[in-house]
């Protein structure tokens, strides 16, 4: 059968290289996918291998913000890394190439790699240029927040329309410090991705040899027999998370990293991001809370640059990489363009501690993430004000019915709850645009986009959809969020009202969706599905 697909007995006697695709036409994110596929398949067969190329699904988290379809998104983590898993399996490959673009691919292919186990790396398919907007660059974290300013009368709702026009111009992945390049740069400083080639841009002419590179790395991996479980180690989780904060990352990292570490068997816990973060001083002026976009970090020097003002700071642990070298030795090879002004020495940075902390409290037994880049807000207390959806919460912001000082909550969108814990960047761009993101506070057992800005907390557990003290929280009750205490608490004893509180239906009862809510864990552990053996 394989013969009946082309294959000769001599591409039989050479290592069967899966090409595990997310190419779609469904978001510039992954568009462009097919062709660096082909690339890969060139390097992969260069180096003395055979190539298998099979696909799996991608959902944007871009375009189905503020949707229904945002609950498919980080359902879509654990279907991509299954699919992949089954293919590779079933098609008893020798080494995997995983080509990742969308946030939820990157951190389902690396899933797969750790738990397959086989020679293999991830390469990201590349940042989107950014788009031009009247002389300013944009992406489409300014469309959202345009959505804002339309519904406050700041622009017209022509003037939404050309933006949107022009905000993303062609391939690749948002163009900020959000979760794809966020996730991307993990990849890298896991050394689960070769040094430098996620940086370049999905459009930059030199893209298509940097997918033959991947291609041809592969075949060494294979050789070596250096399988995954020897790059992923915990001395490669702390430099990922280091590297995160010191990025001012997206908080979905949290997420993400945690659930990767549970496939590789390597223990992690919130405390663990917390304490990383406090140390590691923000040295990156990336958006959403900086000025500058991937693609400027990129021309900069890239994660390598990054890197080595880590290690000179002696922030970062050798670990083994893909690339075939530690990463103390990758980090030494930087070469910082002059005169950039991405990233800062340490001695300049822009805020001493990372892009996020985790709390704990009454509302937050399990633990939150609240998001600390861009802002210099450090403590509220506030009065509640409840919505028992995203949709409610951004009807109420778009009418206008939003005070200073309020404490907004979303609940019932965590993992079960969703199911699928959508990102709420519809309302975390319209309070921008309205001009409250720094007058209040977004508290949510759902998650935040990497390109959400403002006084946010995310990942909120237990969830509300079991109980979570979230879910007893009433209108007026007055929370304080303190980051320096570590602490988000309401004043008001939330005991007594268990009694009258039962769980809403669960959304879906049938299909995936139901499956998902039955067997996903709670936001404090990664939202994984499945049982992990270590």
């Amino acid at each position: 059968m394989l013969k009946a697909t082309g294959l000769t007995d001599a591409d039989l006697e050479r290592p069967l290289i899966a090409v595990a695709n997310t190419w779609t036409d469904a978001t510039p994110c992954n568009m462009h996918l097919r062709a660096l596929g082909e690339k890969v398949k060139e390097g992969i067969r260069a180096a003395g291998g055979t190539p298998i190329e099979f696909n799996t699904i991608v959902v944007s988290d871009g375009i189905s913000m503020g949707t229904e379809g945002m609950r498919a998104s980080l359902i879509s983590r654990e279907v991509i890394a299954d699919s992949i898993e089954l293919a590779v399996r079933g098609a008893l490959c020798d080494g995997v190439v995983a080509l990742s673009g969308c946030d939820k691919t990157i951190p389902g292919t690396m899933m797969a790699l750790a738990r397959l186990d086989v020679p293999g790396l991830m390469l990201y398919g590349g940042t989107i240029m950014p788009g031009d907007f009247r002389g300013k660059p944009v992406t489409i974290q300014d469309v959202f927040e345009a959505v804002g300013a339309c519904a406050a009368g700041r622009i017209s709702e022509s003037e939404l329309r050309a933006l949107e026009d022009v905000a993303c111009p062609g391939a690749g992945a948002c163009g900020g410090q959000y979760t794809a390049n966020t996730m991307a740069m993990a990849g890298e400083m896991l050394g689960i991705s070769p040094m430098g080639l996620n940086d370049v841009p999905a459009v930059d002419p030199r893209k298509p040899g940097v997918a033959m590179r991947a291609g041809e790395i592969v075949m060494r991996l294979v050789t070596e027999d250096l399988r995954p479980s020897r790059v992923l180690t915990r001395a490669a989780f702390e430099n990922a998370i280091t590297a995160v904060a010191a990025t001012a990352g997206s908080t979905n990292a949290i997420l993400h990293l945690m659930a990767l570490a549970k496939e590789a068997g390597v223990p992690l816990a919130l405390e663990d991001f917390d304490a990383i973060a406090a140390r590691t001083p923000i040295i990156a002026d990336l958006k959403p809370g900086g000025r500058f976009m991937a693609a400027d970090l990129d021309r900069a020097g890239g994660v390598r640059l990054v890197a080595r003002r880590l290690y000179e700071a002696g922030m970062l642990k050798d670990s083994l990489t893909v690339g075939g070298r530690g990463l103390i030795a990758e980090v030494k090879d930087a070469r910082e363009t002059p005169g950039q002004q991405v990233v800062r020495p340490v001695a300049e940075a822009l805020s001493p501690s990372g892009g996020f902390a985790i709390l704990r409290g009454s509302l937050a037994p399990e633990g939150a993430v609240v998001k600390l880049a861009g802002h210099s807000r450090r403590r509220h207390t506030g009065p509640a004000r409840v919505f028992d959806s995203e949709e409610a919460c951004f009807a109420a912001v778009q009418r206008r019915e939003i005070k200073a000082g309020d404490v907004l909550i979303i609940r019932y969108e965590g993992p079960k709850g969703g199911p699928g814990m959508r990102e709420m960047l519809s309302v975390t761009g319209a309070l921008v645009g309205q001009k409250l993101d720094d007058s209040v506070v977004l508290l949510t057992d759902g998650r935040f986009s990497g390109a959400s800005k403002g006084f946010v907390v995310g990942h909120v557990s237990p969830e509300a959809q079991v109980g979570g003290p979230i879910a007893l929280v009433r209108d007026g009750d007055p929370v304080t969020l303190d980051v320096e205490a570590r602490r988000i608490d309401v004043a008001v004893d939330l005991e007594p009202r268990k009694a009258g509180w039962k769980a809403p239906a669960p959304r879906f009862k049938t299909g995936v969706m139901a499956k998902y809510a039955a067997a996903v864990s709670s936001a404090a552990e990664g939202a994984v599905t499945l049982p992990v053996v270590a």
